[in-house]
């Protein structure tokens, strides 16, 4: 590693101000450009990745190496991604199954529709990092013994990890989760 890439990786460790506009200048057109051929929209890619700085920056996590904060980066914008592309397939199961007609549809039935789904999501991110992830990929359709293999823990784990967020999301969006289920057929 050279004595720049070290140099930046300390600098970020400490929350140096002017490392995140170094951060910025280094990363952002890259980062943009590999989350636009995953998400295909200029708009979307780019705030996917002032998220993902936002959360460098937010982080108490610290950096051991500049290749090893590089992939960090990669790695977030591809969650990121994918977890955009989750919420927009939600949102077109969700759709597919509403039939309404053109003159039932008024102009707060977008922004409700909007924001269920970003409550829905929001209660998802907020759950512990294992549990979302086999919530997340229950989600993508995974089986028990799927996710379990994934992730190495036990098929119990894996049942025990879905029990605690259907509890969780259930207290946290009341009757949200009711639509949830029903678009994800749990």
């Amino acid at each position: 590693m050279n004595d720049s890439g070290q140099d930046f990786i300390q600098r970020i460790n400490v929350k140096e101000e002017e490392a995140f506009h170094d951060l910025f200048t280094r990363f952002r057109s890259y980062l943009v450009l590999f989350a636009m051929r995953r998400v295909e929209q200029l708009e979307v890619a780019e705030d996917i990745v002032q998220e993902t700085f936002i959360t460098v920056w937010e982080s108490k996590k610290t950096y051991n190496s500049y290749q090893g904060f590089k992939a960090y980066l990669y790695e977030l914008v591809q969650n990121k991604c994918t977890n955009y592309l989750k919420h927009r397939a939600v949102e077109d199961k969700y759709v597919s199954y509403v039939k309404v007609t053109e003159e039932e549809v008024d102009g707060d039935y977008d922004l409700m529709q909007e924001e269920i789904y970003r409550e829905l999501y929001i209660a998802i991110r907020e759950l512990p990092g294992k549990c979302r992830r086999v919530f997340e990929l229950h989600l993508e359709g995974k089986k028990n013994d799927e996710i379990a293999k994934i992730l190495g823990i036990s098929v119990l784990t894996v049942k025990s990890h879905k029990q605690n967020a259907i509890h969780f999301l259930k207290e946290r969006v009341g009757n949200l989760f009711l639509l949830f289920v029903y678009m994800n057929e749990l």
